[in-house]
């Protein structure tokens, strides 16, 4: 028995290394090979056996002065095939381990800065189009590709959408309350395409209240003789007025202001103001 306990340890300690001495033969034996495996995926346009056998190499740490040349080749073809065919993520995320491979050249870097910029170009489209979920989606392509620039532009737009949203919601709250000016001057604020054309309905509604406010002075003018009617530019009271609205004050405060910037002073004669000089 003290024998037999003598000789297990052997035992096992000589499987074990033989174990290691096969396994490390075996990953030498396979390294030996990837190289012209590698060159010949490249040669028939397997790049998706190339890339593989490229990472193998790459895991091995025995890469010939070869393998990091065929490897790159693969990832600069499999990255165009994967940019036709839309998979836009992918293909930035091939180009960029590329660019930092070691082994691109000053064209893969001008490839990965075009396909960047394309992509932005993309998402501001669909931004205009009032598709911000879409933008927004394409441009977390760019941030999956480790471009902060991705981030940073998917936040402006969404604060500039939310600000539009809000100048039409202001409108939408001042129209029933027939503060015609404040309205006015919230839509005029509106920048955006696609929120212009949702708030088309709200500016006609505003529009006519105004015309409702103009022609109302008209009567009261007609049945003064004419006394209370504004000698001033109106175009001009009109773009002070918006002026004054967009720093804060209300109506009264705005048409005030506007008048007296103009030379003239404030006339009231019953329901009926204007500005005279």
């Amino acid at each position: 028995m003290a024998i037999r306990r003598h000789r297990l340890p052997r035992f096992w300690l000589v499987l074990t290394l033989g174990l290691v001495a096969a396994g490390v033969g075996t990953a030498y034996w396979w390294e030996k090979q990837l190289p012209g495996r590698l060159e010949r995926a490249a040669e028939q346009g397997r790049l998706d056996d190339c890339l593989r056998y490229g990472e193998q190499l790459a895991a091995l740490r025995w890469l010939g002065g070869k393998a990091p040349l065929e490897q790159g080749r693969c990832r600069r073809l499999k990255a165009e095939e994967l940019w036709r065919q839309g998979a836009w993520a992918e293909a930035l995320k091939l180009q960029l381990q590329l660019v930092n491979s070691g082994t691109s050249t000053p064209a893969d870097q001008q490839q990965l800065l075009r396909w960047q910029q394309q992509l932005e170009s993309r998402a501001l489209n669909l931004y205009r189009e009032g598709r911000l979920e879409e933008a927004l989606k394409l441009l977390n392509t760019l941030n999956a590709a480790h471009n902060a620039s991705g981030t940073a532009l998917g936040d402006q737009l969404s604060e500039e959408w939310n600000r539009q949203k809000f100048l039409k919601q202001r409108a939408e709250q001042l129209i029933p309350q027939q503060r015609w000016w404040e309205a006015l001057d919230a839509l005029n604020r509106i920048e955006h395409p696609w929120w212009k054309q949702q708030s088309l309905a709200l500016r006609g509604q505003v529009e006519k209240g105004i015309e409702g406010l103009r022609n109302g002075h008209e009567e009261e003018h007609d049945a003064h003789g004419g006394q209370l009617d504004s000698n001033v530019p109106a175009e001009r009271l009109n773009d002070l007025i918006t002026q004054k609205l967009a720093q804060g004050m209300d109506d009264w405060q705005a048409f005030s202001a506007a008048c007296r910037e103009l030379g003239g002073r404030v006339v009231e004669a019953g329901p009926e103001t204007a500005c005279r000089r």
